[in-house]
């Protein structure tokens, strides 16, 4: 039972010390008890703790898309969700307007590989690639097809 953690270090209950390498779900690795980051929460919640995003914005939410539009690469826009799964879902819907709004509605069809993983909702279980995750829902899942996972290693197919 992991009870305290210093930077990239977790404390047990047990009073052992483990090295997260991961930095949580493979998706951000801020360190633990990283005091720029809890002064940061602390002035914002001191602030205006939250709003909704679909309804307000504020200045810390147009600071961070103006960072994240100007390194982007081309995009003009920038929304923010709660999690991974939010954020594959919209990425599913953008993909599935743009053919919309051109007209071809027979693009419906995603491809994954397997042994990915894209969350937890059935959205995103529908493109997750691993078998015993999807098998209690294959009959609402969109539909997928899926490739070989990028490893040149592990699950290779014949050619």
């Amino acid at each position: 039972m992991a009870v305290d953690g210093h930077g990239t270090w977790i404390e047990t209950k047990d009073g052992r010390r483990i090295l997260d390498s991961c930095g949580g779900v493979v998706v951000s690795s801020l360190e633990y008890c990283n005091s720029e980051v809890q002064d940061a929460m602390r002035r914002a919640a001191d602030q205006l703790a939250w709003v909704h995003a679909g309804s307000f914005t504020t200045p810390q939410a147009e600071e961070l898309v103006a960072f994240l539009v100007q390194r982007s690469g081309g995009l003009a826009r920038c929304t923010f969700l709660s999690g991974g799964s939010e954020v594959m879902e919209q990425a599913m819907k953008v993909a599935l307007q743009v053919h919309h709004e051109r007209g071809d509605l027979s693009r419906r069809h995603f491809i994954s590989r397997r042994q990915s993983y894209h969350g937890s909702t059935l959205g995103m279980l529908g493109v997750s690639g691993n078998p015993a995750r999807r098998f209690p829902f294959e009959d609402v899942l969109p539909k997928a097809s899926f490739v070989s996972p990028c490893n040149a290693y592990r699950g290779m197919q014949p050619r």
